[in-house]
């Protein structure tokens, strides 16, 4: 009897959906990066399993913010030359940081053979996860878009610039109009205040409200913080080299808020899926 309920649990574990998010800005220089690196390790704070994928196959800078330098990254798993596991780096808190590579901009180049074996690669560490962080590139590349629509959740950072709210807005627009993706998720990032960060998110809301068929909702804001700069200066995140900063408790409650956010038990929200809608994406045409 012991023995099936204990059958039972494992089996619930291994299928218990990983829930998978994009963190994604119509610009860049909002703190996007940042952003995902201290929100995963706010989730890992809280007992969760995270990894962070850095998807920014331009200008990687994941490992950069962690002190970390990787002789490996995810264009060795696509070759098969090195497994999931041994390119994952380990972060504060337990994070596991996933670091990018060039070469999966080239999915749709892969053989099925190969394409069979990158999504085997990161099903295996689906049971061993709760949350997978997708730290986008900014803009709307063809990569950015594939990646964000592969995910189930999606985060837009915006930051209280003009261009900052137009990017977003365009981003969201292609999204919405091109995709049908109507859900979205904003982060007000580097505000004075919480006040002036729901003041900017209902700026956006206002137009998307009026131009478009979308729902936004309020993740939370991030103050201006001097400790900020430090902690990059560090090359430690902020919730970790100053957990008691404004930031850090801004991010604190943002990563709360996400824990609590319903899991959406559908295929999609297992990495394997994911994965294979990025190959599946690859293959079409590129967003110009």
């Amino acid at each position: 009897m012991q023995t099936d309920q204990a059958a039972g649990i494992r089996q619930m574990k291994e299928t218990k959906p990983v829930r998978v998010i994009a963190i994604t800005s119509g610009k860049g220089g909002v703190g996007k990066t940042n952003l995902s690196v201290n929100i995963g390790i706010a989730l890992a704070q809280l007992g969760r399993r995270v990894a962070l994928l850095d998807a920014d196959m331009g200008l990687a800078n994941v490992d950069i913010l962690l002190g970390m330098y990787p002789k490996f990254n995810l264009s060795h798993v696509l070759t098969g030359e090195k497994t999931l596991d041994e390119i994952m780096l380990e972060g504060p808190a337990g994070l596991k940081v996933i670091p990018g590579a060039s070469g999966i901009q080239k999915m749709s180049e892969l053989s099925a053979v190969e394409q069979a074996a990158v999504i085997r690669a990161f099903s295996e560490i689906d049971k061993d996860l709760d949350v997978l962080i997708v730290d986008t590139a900014a803009g709307i590349s063809a990569s950015v878009v594939n990646f964000a629509r592969a995910c189930k959740e999606i985060i837009v950072v915006v930051c209280d610039e003009p261009t900052s709210l137009t990017d977003a807005y365009a981003f969201i627009k292609l999204l919405n109009r091109d995709y049908g993706i109507s859900s979205f998720h904003i982060i007000t990032n580097m505000v004075p205040t919480l006040q002036q960060g729901q003041a900017l998110f209902r700026k956006l809301i206002k137009v998307t409200d009026h131009y478009l068929d979308v729902t936004l909702q309020f993740a939370g804001a991030v103050p201006y913080d001097e400790y900020l700069r430090k902690s990059v200066q560090k090359q430690t995140p902020v919730i970790a080299a100053f957990p008691r900063s404004k930031a850090a408790l801004a991010v604190m409650a943002i990563a709360v808020k996400i824990d609590g956010w319903p899991l959406k038990s559908q295929a999609g929200g297992y990495i394997e899926f994911f994965i294979e809608r990025m190959i599946q994406y690859s293959s079409h045409e590129d967003v110009a």
